[in-house]
């Protein structure tokens, strides 16, 4: 690439910059903990829509817990 006379060139290599990623698996995001937890209780539960009642989640997420304890126990 050509640059005139008194310009410099600031595009060098900006796309080979990027920065490296982890090693090992991807962390887990709390919303993937979230379905695990409820896929092992209820099956395929739409969880968000769920969410939206705040009553029926709280019911829900303590279905979970219980069910949490009650298998490490």
């Amino acid at each position: 690439m050509r640059v005139g006379e008194g310009e410099a060139y600031t595009g060098f290599w900006w796309g080979n910059l990027k920065e490296r990623e982890p090693l090992g698996r991807p962390r887990r995001r709390w919303e993937d903990n979230i379905k695990m937890d409820f896929q092992e209780v209820y099956g395929d539960m739409d969880w968000i829509r769920s969410a939206q009642d705040r009553d029926r989640w709280r019911t829900l997420v303590t279905a979970v817990m219980n069910h949490k304890i009650r298998g490490i126990s």
